[in-house]
């Protein structure tokens, strides 16, 4: 049975989901993105004290976030949630339908911004479309984000966004506050205490179990849909210890690294293109209408 009533999520570390992009903006700067190759973390020429502090900066409704997904993303937890939610029978809706669903996630609380859901994507993909890209990477802009209807299905924030990574081996210290990984039980359990834990070394990433989040959920939700260059962005743009810190690359594949360039060029649309000016969505939808159809059902599983 589908379910269609959201859920009042009452655990909100964060002001607003956006408080959680302003922070990857300041740890990552766009000064260091590098969208047509492999990204290279650090500048060899970088002196010591050029390197900002961004965890000491971070506001602490930032910080409590992280405290709190650092405690509670355990491998276990990623499996609970891949059985709750990847049956995908919580609602039948379009994607239109999906982004006006998405727009009911309000929050009057944001002082920056006064942008619905909706607007936030239709800048990310007018962004992508003014610079010329295929088709579909316009339609990832678009829907990049509506795994965060999660949130409207009462989870917590800490279960929906911020920075994925593996789960089932040892965390890497590039991920953002590793401090807290202290908290989490899997810490404590010698399996997962080796750079590979779990898994083989190679194995590949769709072998790998992330942290659960609206990432992991929309690729699964639009997987039999598009090509699998917008997959991987879907998939992994959150996942900034690979594509933006060079970790965990012992786990990859061949597929995996010939993939990575169309993630990190998608990266600056997803940090960079919000700004205060509206697109005017009603004479946007006709074209966005038009690009949907050729990609998607009228109604998917969600």
């Amino acid at each position: 049975m589908f379910q269609s009533e959201p859920q009042k999520n009452i655990h909100s570390p964060l002001q607003n989901l956006e408080e959680w992009e302003d922070f990857l903006k300041q740890r990552y700067p766009e000064s260091r993105v590098v969208a047509a190759k492999p990204f290279q973390a650090i500048d060899p020429e970088k002196k010591k004290e050029q390197f900002r502090n961004y965890e000491a900066d971070a506001r602490p409704t930032v910080r409590e976030f992280y405290r709190q997904n650092h405690r509670h993303q355990t491998h276990e937890f990623g499996r609970n949630k891949r059985r709750e939610f990847l049956s995908l029978n919580r609602r039948r809706m379009g994607i239109w339908e999906a982004l006006e669903y998405l727009n009911t996630l309000v929050d009057d609380s944001d002082p920056d911004t006064d942008l619905t859901q909706l607007e936030h994507l239709l800048q990310t993909a007018e962004h992508i479309r003014a610079d010329g890209h295929p088709r579909w990477f316009i339609l990832a802009g678009l829907v990049h984000d509506l795994g965060k209807i999660l949130c409207l299905w009462g989870e917590p924030q800490w279960a929906v966004v911020g920075d994925t990574f593996p789960t089932g081996c040892r965390y890497s210290d590039k991920i953002v506050f590793p401090q807290y990984f202290s908290d989490n039980p899997d810490s404590s359990n010698p399996q997962f205490q080796s750079a590979s834990g779990i898994y083989q070394e190679g194995c590949g990433l769709s072998n790998i179990q992330l942290s659960w989040g609206h990432d992991e959920y929309i690729y699964h939700v639009t997987k039999d849909y598009l090509p699998e260059e917008a997959l991987y962005m879907l998939r992994y743009h959150s996942f900034y210890p690979w594509h933006r810190e060079n970790e965990y690359q012992h786990l990859t594949n061949a597929r995996d690294r010939e993939l990575l360039p169309w993630v990190q060029k998608f990266n600056p649309y997803d940090l960079y293109t919000k700004n205060h000016a509206k697109p005017d969505v009603k004479a946007l939808r006709p074209f966005y209408n038009e690009l949907i159809a050729q990609y998607f059902p009228d109604k998917l599983n969600w």
